[in-house]
């Protein structure tokens, strides 16, 4: 199986996290998005540990929150002592009306308003992380007029292709995110922050990419960056406290996809750190990564039940379910491979290939295509799209004026709604 987490009895049922599917559709109906809280718990734990082993007690995780954001997802990374990467005012007052510590949050984002500055430094978000020079002169501009002096990084683009989707590569020098460093506009960035009164400097930020399996990334990441301090320290004066190396490990969708350890390869990235520091003869600083997919994805899953099924002889066979692009846009963008299984058809074989597609008025509302699924499908079977816990919640739209879905969260071999269905007097609530 593609995660611990699924198993399947020896009548051919699928279960998740401990919990056979059909219990929950007689309590809440489909589709559905539903979370392990216990795998998330444990992913937590384990980035936790595995950071402070390898870059020392002061270094500490923050979920991206861009991959899964509901309140109970904060009251979690609350209890497992994480701090959180927020990247809009809605992800804020999110965070913070679930009782997370502002704190302990980063604000992130390539185009933050003035409005969204001035919101952040209202609900005392702990760091700013500075995209532009733009949005540096307009936060020091408010901060001066509150009075305050927030903490901010500044999002430096390494020049790194981390070889992964076009769409989610951040780190190449001709992007829309941060200063790069090889065309002087990182330092020219550095410069003009540190001659800002109203704001403390403490560090810097990147991100490459997403999708990521190995170490080596961050390897390159890391080295361009501490030597990116050491020139900084040598120009201006300033040590960069804080070394933000950003997020992007990877996530298994389906079979082909790499069995690897995160654990281990954030020890050797430890130890590459170490190394570099002191071959560039600079103190350690405090280094934070931004995991998101990597704690959610494989503790969801999403569940559908079959419409139509459509055989066309000599041409295409499609499967259609309850939901779609509306809940999971990822293959409409990015041709994102899942693994997609009949839950009570686990045993039978797997004869006939079909696109999986949702209810949308829209020829591009494919799941997946070439799946290979029992010739048995018929209308009323329950299917599962697995690995859908980061970005499906996150992304999902109102397309065809379709309601968002539920999350049901599971732990312990129970189940509680953590995010009800939105009903069809919410979909007009803000008409006029």
């Amino acid at each position: 199986m593609l995660c611990s987490n699924l198993s399947v009895t020896p009548a051919g049922r699928l279960l998740f996290a401990g919990v056979d599917l059909k219990d929950l559709v007689a309590k809440y109906g489909t589709p559905f998005y539903v979370m392990d809280e216990d795998r998330i718990r444990a992913l937590c734990r384990m980035y936790t540990e595995a950071m402070r082993d390898a870059f020392g007690k002061d270094a500490r995780p923050l979920f991206a929150s861009k991959a899964a954001s509901f309140r109970e997802m904060y009251r979690i990374l609350k209890e497992e002592n994480f701090g959180a990467d927020l990247v809009s005012c809605g992800e804020i007052y999110t965070a913070a009306t679930a009782g997370f510590a502002m704190e302990n949050t980063y604000f992130h984002g390539n185009n933050k308003t003035d409005e969204d500055l001035a919101y952040a430094l209202a609900q005392g978000v702990g760091c700013i992380v500075v995209d532009g020079v733009d949005e540096l002169h307009a936060l020091a501009r408010l901060a001066s007029e509150k009075g305050v002096c927030p903490k901010i990084l500044l999002r430096i683009t390494p020049g790194i292709d981390p070889h992964t989707f076009e769409e989610v590569a951040t780190g190449k020098v001709d992007s829309k995110f941060g200063e790069a460093i090889a065309t002087g506009g990182a330092m020219a960035f550095v410069r003009e922050a540190l001659a800002l009164p109203s704001l403390s400097l403490a560090g810097f930020h990147c991100h490459v990419g997403s999708q990521v399996f190995d170490a080596g990334v961050f390897l390159k990441s890391a080295r361009v960056m501490l030597s990116f301090i050491k020139d900084v320290h040598r120009e201006t004066g300033f040590l960069a406290g804080e070394l933000n190396l950003g997020g992007g490990w990877g996530v298994r969708y389906t079979a082909s996809d790499p069995v690897y350890s995160i654990r281990d390869n954030l020890l050797e990235v430890g130890r590459a750190v170490r190394a570099l520091c002191a071959e560039l003869s600079l103190p350690m600083p405090r280094i934070l990564m931004e995991p998101g997919r990597s704690i959610v994805a494989d503790a969801g899953l999403t569940l559908y039940t079959v419409g139509s099924v459509k055989q066309i002889p000599g041409y295409h066979n499609y499967v259609s379910v309850n939901g779609g692009m509306a809940d999971n846009p990822r293959f409409a963008l990015y041709r994102s491979p899942y693994t997609i299984v009949l839950p009570e058809k686990m045993n039978e074989k797997k004869t006939m290939l079909c696109s999986v597609v949702g209810r949308c008025c829209e020829s591009g509302d494919i799941l997946q295509e070439n799946v290979a699924l029992p010739a048995s499908v018929r209308r009323g079977d329950l299917l599962a799209v697995l690995t859908t816990g980061a970005y499906n919640f996150s992304m999902a739209s109102h397309y065809n004026r379709l309601p968002h879905l539920p999350v049901i969260m599971l732990s312990g071999g129970s189940d509680r709604l953590v995010v009800r269905r939105e009903t069809l007097e919410e979909l007009v609530a803000r008409d006029l």
